[in-house]
């Protein structure tokens, strides 16, 4: 069985109707006029050969303007799968998408550069020399292997993290452009039993990382009925550009049949319109063009359509994910994918602090509650991001996990029908009759039931506010929990047929 994830009943929408329909023909014009620049020359080909106008444009390097026609769009979107399966090790991880419906699945990622280590030194009141207190401290240092592993390993037993994106850019000495993608893979899919996506650094490493996938998921054909590695590829440069190298994985992802998420991340006021209407008709045309690129590499090709869009700060012109409209954003974005009925890659919870703390709470919880309302199927985040995107904050995570459980019992469904009226009527009645007067008695069946939800599990004792260190103390429970590594068998044959992967990794050869 997959992973129930959390179903919107009504999903919250900022759109009319008629409002996305304009958008929609808004974005068919974008493709024409004024089209797409393509800097890949076999995306300018499967395009041209499929009903695209394609022309050179003359300059120092290779590049093509090319316009989309609407009935080459509207007929990719009819071979897109509505319904989109994202395996994992443990199958009961898996994730089963429809584009119509609401179910949100709960993601980390992004990739950092950096890793946040916190500590809780302990310091002495000047006024109460007999009063000590802990402060968190935070200490930014080199993203590595080891800290993915621990990621991937405290992620694992997260409640509600439903997949995992990896949130390290592993750094070590001996990490190369080379062997990057086959040790980033190894090391997440052998501390956590979830789905997992990513980008690729070098398209090289393609074959290996799926036969890495296959031979974890016991051969080819069981690794197509059990998808437990999906991709993540940002094609297209805002505005309205193919990238070379990325749309160049993004096709040799289509053609094995893998899933694939079609990311846009424009920023608004920079690189797209700083008006609502302009940057979601921008991002909705560029999401559909790498849709339809897909569709006509391999028809039935798994796509989600992919959002990651931001608001440009006002006085530095960096991205501003903690602004209101990035949400807005999102939210729209996630209303235009189930206007196709294709699953929706979604964006929440980064912020722009740089630590843990109330700023980062505000912005985190306020676009995580108005972003999974509106019902995106893969909503990536953030868990223990901060800083726009750049710092990874293992404590930041379990705190995450803590307030999405919040989100998730505010989000349940409300049982109000007439069986549950009859009852609450008579417990009503026999209450008012009894000197008491209190409903005390009924409280045990409804929290047997799971319908209250919890006291905040980091509550603070007395006067002082230590909710960091109780999920600190969480945090390490976490890190020693068992980890389940893939059988050394599979791991042997992979050491074996995959080259490039560390050897500290192997957990079997490591004791010997």
């Amino acid at each position: 069985m997959p992973r129930d994830g959390i179903l919107v009943d009504r999903p919250y929408e900022r759109l009319t109707r008629e409002q996305v329909e304009l958008i929609h023909r808004a974005s068919m014009q974008i493709l024409t006029d004024p089209g797409l620049i393509s800097f890949n020359k076999e995306a300018v080909d499967i395009l041209d050969g499929h009903g695209a106008k394609v022309e050179a444009i003359a300059g120092d390097h290779e590049i093509w303007h090319v316009t989309v026609p609407e009935q080459v769009v509207l007929k990719a979107l009819e071979t897109a799968p509505k319904s989109v399966k994202l395996g994992a090790r443990n199958p009961d991880n898996a994730l089963v998408m429809n584009g119509d419906e609401p179910r949100v699945y709960l993601i980390t990622g992004s990739e950092t550069n950096i890793w946040l280590d916190v500590d809780f030194p302990t310091y002495v009141n000047k006024a109460d020399p007999a009063r000590e207190i802990r402060v968190p401290e935070f200490k930014p240092r080199r993203g590595m292997i080891d800290d993915l592993c621990r990621s991937a390993h405290v992620c694992e037993h997260l409640e509600m993290v439903d997949g995992y994106i990896r949130t390290v850019n592993i750094q070590d000495r001996d990490i190369t452009e080379e062997n990057k993608d086959v040790n980033k893979f190894f090391a997440s899919l052998n501390n956590n039993t979830k789905h997992f996506m990513t980008g690729l650094t070098s398209l090289k490493q393609l074959d290996n990382v799926v036969r890495m996938a296959e031979l974890i998921a016991g051969g080819k054909k069981a690794l197509e009925d059990n998808p437990l590695i999906s991709f993540i590829t940002c094609l297209v440069k805002s505005p309205l550009q193919f990238v070379d190298d990325t749309t160049a994985t993004f096709i040799e992802v289509c053609r094995r049949g893998l899933p694939v998420a079609v990311s846009s991340s424009p920023q608004a006021g920079t690189s797209a319109p700083i008006k609502e209407a302009g940057i979601m008709a921008q991002i909705n045309a560029e999401v559909l063009a790498g849709i339809t690129l897909g569709q006509l590499v391999r028809p039935g090709t798994p796509v989600l359509y992919g959002s990651v869009p931001v608001r440009a700060r006002m006085d530095t012109l960096n991205d501003s994910y903690g602004a209101v409209e990035t949400s807005q954003y999102n939210v729209d974005c996630a209303q235009m994918a189930r206007f196709y009925g294709i699953a929706n890659y979604s964006t929440a919870g980064v912020c722009d602090s740089k630590v843990p703390g109330l700023q980062s709470s505000i912005e985190r919880l306020f676009s995580d509650i108005v972003v999974a309302m509106s019902g995106p199927q893969y909503l990536h985040c953030a868990f223990g991001l901060l800083d726009c995107n750049s710092v990874f904050c293992l404590l930041q995570a379990v705190i995450d996990d803590a307030h999405f459980k919040m989100i998730k019992s505010f989000l349940r469904q409300p049982r109000v029908d007439q069986a549950e009226i009859d009852t609450v009527l008579k417990q009503i009645r026999e209450v008012v009759a009894t000197p008491q007067k209190m409903y005390i008695s009924h409280i045990r069946p409804v929290l047997r039931s799971g319908e209250i939800s919890g006291v905040y599990p980091f509550e603070g004792t007395g006067d002082v506010d230590d909710a960091f260190e109780i999920a600190y103390s969480r945090m390490k429970e976490l890190l020693a929990t068992p980890v389940q590594h893939i059988d050394e068998r599979t791991t042997a044959r992979i050491f074996e047929e995959v080259p490039g992967i560390l050897p500290r990794l192997n957990v079997y050869e490591r004791g010997k």
